[in-house]
C-alpha cells in the first residue's frame, strides 16, 4: 500500500537515501498534512556540496533533529551539516533500561526481531525526548525541521508514527508512509554496514530490517488501545492542550 501523493513526498538527494516530507497525508475530518514543515530522513551524515544545498536550500532546514544515541553521534558525526547554520538537537529515542549504546545492541541479533514490541519499548523509554521533538515541530520559527536515525526506519518511524496519529491521519495511512522505506532498503544497508555502528545487519527485509506495514499498524493498535492514541499519550506526558492544537495547526492543511 502507498499513499496517492508518494511520488511527491520523496526528495532525492545524491548520499542520503531515505528521506520524504510528511506532507499530502489525508487527515480525518478533512484536510491533509502540510507540505514544507517537516521531513523524515536516514542519517545525513554522507551528503555533498549539492545535498547540502538542497537541504538549507528548497528544503530550507532549521532545526535537525536527531534521534540517535550520542555515542553513535561521536562514532559517525554529521559530515558537511557539522558545521552549517542550523540548529542540531539531540533527543535520542531508545529502550528505558539501556545505557550506552555499542554497535551490537544497534544491530540486533538474528532474523527475527520483535518490532512492535521495540517500538512500545522505544516510546515508553523515550517520552521526554518524543515529546520535546513535538515541540519542535509545533513551533513555526523552527521549519522546517528535518527528524532522523540512522536508517530512518524505526525512531524515525515511531517519531513520524506519533506526529501524524495525533493530528488525524488515519493508521493505514502511517502504516503506508512507514512502508515506503522499503523502497530504499538496499541502498540503506549498504550504506550502514559499511559504518562501525550498524556493521552485520541482517538481509533486507528480515530481523531489524523488515518493512511490513502490519508492524506499524499493530503499534498504532497498541498506542489506541493502552493511551487512546498518540494525543491522549502526548497529553499524559507533559504536552499541554494548546501545544496540541498549534501542532494540529502547523502540520494541517485544511481542506
Amino acid at each position: 500500500m502507498r499513499t496517492d501523493s508518494a511520488p511527491r513526498r520523496w526528495v532525492e538527494f545524491a548520499e542520503i537515501d531515505n528521506v520524504r516530507d510528511l506532507g499530502g497525508l489525508p487527515v480525518a475530518g478533512g484536510g491533509t498534512t502540510r507540505f514544507g514543515v517537516v521531513y523524515r530522513a536516514s542519517t545525513p551524515q554522507h551528503l555533498t556540496d549539492a545535498d547540502l544545498g538542497l537541504l538549507i536550500g528548497p528544503v530550507g532546514l532549521r532545526t535537525l533533529i536527531d534521534l540517535r544515541n550520542p555515542d553513535e553521534i561521536e562514532r559517525e558525526g554529521y559530515g558537511r551539516l557539522g558545521a552549517a547554520a542550523i540548529d542540531k538537537v539531540n533527543l535520542p529515542v531508545r529502550k528505558a533500561t539501556r545505557t550506552a549504546a555499542t554497535p551490537a545492541d544497534l544491530v540486533p541479533d538474528g532474523r527475527h526481531y520483535d518490532l512492535v514490541q521495540l517500538y512500545r519499548e522505544l516510546l515508553s523509554g523515550s517520552s521526554e525526548s518524543v515529546v520535546s521533538a513535538v515541540r519542535l515541530v509545533a513551533d513555526s520559527a523552527r521549519h522546517s525541521v528535518v527528524f532522523h536515525c540512522a536508517a530512518g526506519k524505526d525512531r524515525t518511524g515511531l517519531l513520524a508514527a506519533v506526529l501524524l496519529d495525533a493530528v488525524g491521519v488515519p493508521a493505514a495511512e502511517i502504516a503506508a508512509d512507514y512502508a515506503l522505506t522499503g523502497e530504499r532498503l538496499e541502498r540503506i544497508r549498504a550504506r550502514l554496514d559499511a559504518l562501525p555502528s550498524y556493521h552485520g545487519l541482517p538481509p533486507v527485509r528480515t530481523g531489524i530490517l523488515a518493512v511490513d506495514p502490519e508492524v506499524m499498524s499493530a503499534f498504532l493498535d497498541g498506542l489506541a488501545t493502552e493511551h487512546g492514541g498518540a494525543a491522549r499519550w502526548l497529553l499524559a506526558n507533559g504536552l499541554t492542550e494548546s501545544e496540541l492544537r498549534r501542532l494540529r495547526e502547523i502540520l494541517v492543511e485544511p481542506a
